[in-house]
Formats: structure tokens, C-alpha cells, sequence
């Protein structure tokens, strides 16, 4: 009796001991919530969920943003068909554990990382996936070997999708290393592995050769060399997978910004407009000529969306069309310096980019000496505002473009202009190149533009769309002016009471201070 009831205790502190070891485990469990099966990581989780799971995939987004939303549904997807295995996926909020994000340094744009066996260190950068299939491929490759792309070409001609295909006379060559480190960096394309002869011989091609192929279509093929590294081999196939120009879209933009080609050119231009469709087929003859080396892209001006984009290049809708090229490293700007946008001179220019001899636009030319001392004042972009906004002149200023010839044409009627004005002190006359320094004033109207800037504190901009005769700007000079005194007596009258105000403010602060001593 002794020893059953001594068995029984025993059974029962062995029951207790089994709860209270699983105890932390539900504790752990309720500290990292899950939505569809992904984790929902923070601060107080992270290592955590890093020593708990051997492979952890983990996406820094921004909520709100398209690409966010994007590769968070791609997540979802893959996180179903992940259930049970040694992978597991998990987020983190950028905007909300900004601690965290700075400590991973993850605090740019969304990225996607893999940790391995609990290493908080070195984790393994994921291609930002297009889909769920995406991120299931990468891991896929990743874990496996070139033989797994090795497939029936011919069964699969008629694919719509792009392939990128491998040919190759030995299969233990490094050549197909350097082709399968490419597949597992670009998840979202179609990668095979052929060694059929008919196949090859049907493009004309020999052995160490990549084919892009479309419809069975040769888009373009890529011999291996032995210095071919991955990064050379991605950079051709990430090129040639775009058409030759990419037009700029919510649905584009990721790809453009994340390409490997560095140097872009952009045509900023309205679908609508007549002239379109010429300067359109010269821009895409031009990009043909400069693959791998320039990316082509145009930005319609005439879609609101691109509001930001031209906002951050500075280019306003009735400046179109424009060529402006730039590089992602060190972002200088460069503009095309013509209104003539045909073949030859979008490759000149180009051509004069890659070489070293293009002229950057800068915020502003340097001032020029003796700026000041001639009737038309010459301006630049850190003495425009300056001068135009000065209370006490009233400045009509020629914005012009050095290439155009309709600006050039009104180059005779300024110099007259300001030579008629020449004794009257309370009148400047000024011009500036508006393609070579950035003009940070809300005008409308294209280029050549004459702007006139009252005597006023205010900071206000009148533009004149008269005819281009002196006797009739003097007049339109003589009438504004006119308005501008009767505004500046009321904005002096402004002025004065508010500095009253100011000092007898002050003197109430002053005499309360004396009261307290």
C-alpha cells in the first residue's frame, strides 16, 4: 500500500514538472503573435524567435507603401506553403521599432533578410520577391544545385514567360556555378539548364552561351568567359529582361531603382502630345545603342502620380520634353542642351556623358565677375532670389534656355529694353539660364519666360504675355509699378504697426520686471 501510494506521488510530481517545463513555451508563444502564420516581431521577440527557429525570414517593411503591401501578401502566400517546415517568416515594422530597425541596420528602403542557426550578425539578403512563388524559389535554389535546373527545353517553347537558359558542354564547369548563383539572385525568372545540341544549333550558337528566349524568340544571348562573374552575368539578364525604355509607373518603379545599370536617362515628355511618338521612337533607337551601360526611362508629366518624382528633379510639365541623365551614386544631374531631341543628338549626348565631357546642372552657376556692371544684370541661381525679391526695386528678369532659338531671339529686345531703363535706379533688368541652375519659383508658362518682380516685401511674380516690343513691356512695367506703390504705402502702414506693437510689448515686459523688483 505504502509503495502504490508512493508511485502515485511520484506520477504526480512527474505531471507537475511536465506542466511547468511547457509553461514558458505557451508564454514564448502568446510573446510573438502570428498573422497568417507570420510572425509579428519586436524588440522584446526578436532574439527570441531568432533562437527558436534555424531559419528565419524576416521583412523590414513601411506600412502604407505599395512595395510593402506588395511583399507583405507575397509573405502570406509563402508562409501557407511553408507551414511545418524549418523556415519560418516573420516582419517587422520599420516605422514602429525604429530602435530595433537602426540596431539590424535595416532603417532604409524595405529589405527582406534570412537568418541562419540564431546569427544576429550575417544574415542573407532575399531579392524583394514579386510574388509568394518567389520567395519559395530563392529558398528552393538556394538548398539545391545546378542539376535541379537541368529541364526539357523543347517541351516548353511555346512558354510565354522569359527563360533564361544555360547551355553548356560540361556540367561540373565553373561557367555553370556563375549561371546558378545568378538564378538563385533572380528568383522571379524562369532559369534552365540544357545540354541538346538541336536546341543550340537552332539559334546558330555554340557550347558556354546564356540565351534569353521568349515564344522560343532569341531576345538576346550572352557568351561565358572565364572572367564572367555573377554580378556581370546578373546585370545582362536584369537589362535585357526590360524593354529598351521603361516608362516610369507605381508598378515600375522598384524595378527601375533596384536595376543594376547605375547611369539613367530620363525623358520627361506628355503622352498626349503631338510630337510624341517621334521623340519616343528616337529616345528607344538611342537605348539600343546603349544597353548594359545607360537605363532609358521616360516620365510622363501629364500623369499626377509622377508628381514626386518631377518634384524631386525639379521639372516642371510645360518644361517637356526634356533629357535628363543621371547617376545613382553620386546623383549629379546632367541636361540634354537642346530643344532638338532627335536620334543623333540624344547619342551625342549620351556619348559625351559616358566619356566625361557633359556639362552637370548644378543648384547654381558660380557669379559670374562683374555680373552687375552691364545693363542686363546676368543672374544665378544664388543671387536670383536676392535680387528679384529686394523690397526696393522693381526687377523684370528673362528666363531663358542658351540652346533654345526662341529664347535666343529675345536676347536683342532685353539689351534694348534695359538700356531704355538704364537711368531709372528703382529698375533692374536681368536675365538667367534656366537650364543650367535650379529655379525654385511657381511660374507657369515655357521657356524663354519674362517675369517681373514688384517692389514689395511680399514675394510675388507677375508674368508677362504680351507682345515682345519695349514699348509695350515698358508700358506693362509702368502699370505694374504703379499697383505695387499703392499695395507697398498699405504694407508699409502693415509694417509700422506691427513694430508699435513689437516695442510697446517689450516696454510692458520691461515695466512688469520693474514692478517685481
Amino acid at each position: 500500500m505504502r509503495r502504490l501510494l508512493l508511485l502515485g506521488v511520484t506520477a504526480l510530481c512527474l505531471c507537475m514538472f511536465v506542466v511547468a517545463d511547457k509553461q514558458p513555451d505557451r508564454q514564448a508563444d502568446k510573446s510573438s503573435p502570428e498573422t497568417d502564420g507570420v510572425l509579428q516581431l519586436k524588440k522584446g521577440n526578436f532574439n527570441r524567435a531568432l533562437r527558436k527557429h534555424k531559419q528565419l525570414l524576416v521583412h523590414f517593411y513601411a506600412p502604407l507603401t505599395r512595395e510593402g503591401h506588395r511583399v507583405s501578401i507575397a509573405f502570406e502566400g509563402a508562409a501557407e506553403e511553408l507551414q511545418g517546415s524549418e523556415v519560418k517568416l516573420a516582419v517587422i515594422d520599420q516605422n514602429k521599432e525604429k530602435e530595433l530597425a537602426k540596431e539590424l541596420n535595416a532603417t532604409g528602403l524595405p529589405a527582406i533578410r534570412l537568418y541562419l542557426s540564431g546569427d544576429k550578425h550575417n544574415p542573407i539578403d532575399c531579392p524583394l520577391p514579386q510574388s509568394s512563388a518567389s520567395i519559395l524559389t530563392w529558398l528552393k535554389r538556394r538548398a539545391g544545385s545546378a542539376t535541379d535546373l537541368i529541364a526539357d527545353l523543347i517541351q516548353s517553347e511555346a512558354s510565354e514567360e522569359l527563360r533564361v537558359v544555360g547551355f553548356f558542354k560540361e556540367l561540373d564547369h565553373d561557367y555553370v556555378q556563375v549561371f546558378y548563383a545568378a538564378a538563385i539572385e533572380l528568383p522571379d525568372l524562369n532559369f534552365v539548364v540544357t545540354q541538346d545540341e538541336e536546341v543550340i544549333s537552332k539559334y546558330g550558337l555554340t557550347h558556354d552561351v546564356v540565351l534569353l528566349l521568349k515564344k522560343s524568340e532569341l531576345i538576346q544571348a550572352y557568351k561565358m568567359m572565364p572572367q564572367t562573374s555573377k554580378e556581370e552575368l546578373i546585370i545582362f539578364i536584369t537589362v535585357y529582361q526590360m524593354d529598351p525604355v521603361t516608362e516610369y509607373t507605381g508598378e515600375t518603379a522598384t524595378q527601375i531603382l533596384t536595376a543594376p545599370v547605375l547611369n539613367h536617362a530620363l525623358l520627361f515628355v506628355n503622352k498626349s502630345s503631338s510630337d510624341f511618338k517621334d521623340i519616343h521612337m528616337a529616345f528607344s533607337s538611342a537605348a539600343s545603342a546603349f544597353r548594359l551601360k545607360i537605363l532609358f526611362v521616360f516620365v510622363d508629366v501629364d500623369e499626377p502620380r509622377n508628381g514626386r518624382i518631377m518634384e524631386y528633379f525639379r521639372v516642371r510639365d510645360f518644361e517637356a520634353p526634356l533629357i535628363r541623365l543621371i547617376n545613382l551614386t553620386d546623383h549629379v544631374t546632367y541636361q540634354l542642351p537642346s530643344d532638338t531631341l532627335d536620334l543623333q543628338t540624344i547619342k551625342t549626348f549620351c556619348q559625351s556623358y559616358l566619356e566625361g565631357k557633359a556639362k552637370p546642372k548644378m543648384q547654381s552657376e558660380p557669379i559670374p565677375e562683374g555680373w552687375d556692371k552691364q545693363p542686363v544684370k546676368e543672374l544665378v541661381g544664388t543671387t536670383l532670389e536676392q535680387v528679384a525679391f529686394n523690397p526696393n526695386k522693381t526687377v523684370f528678369v528673362l528666363f531663358y534656355l542658351p540652346y533654345s532659338h526662341e529664347s535666343r531671339a529675345v536676347f536683342p529686345l532685353w539689351e534694348e529694353l534695359a538700356e531704355a531703363l538704364k537711368e531709372r535706379e528703382d529698375v533692374v533688368v536681368a536675365r538667367i539660364d534656366a537650364s543650367a541652375n535650379d529655379i525654385n519659383l511657381s511660374m507657369q508658362g515655357a521657356y524663354p519666360s519674362l517675369c517681373l518682380f514688384p517692389a514689395l516685401h511680399a514675394e510675388r511674380v507677375v508674368v508677362y504675355r504680351g507682345k515682345k516690343k519695349v514699348k509695350d513691356l515698358i508700358k506693362f512695367l509702368d502699370k505694374e509699378m504703379k499697383k505695387a506703390q499703392k499695395e507697398r504705402v498699405k504694407e508699409d502702414e502693415d509694417r509700422r504697426k506691427y513694430i508699435e506693437a513689437i516695442k510697446a510689448e517689450e516696454a510692458q515686459k520691461a515695466n512688469e520686471s520693474k514692478d517685481e523688483l
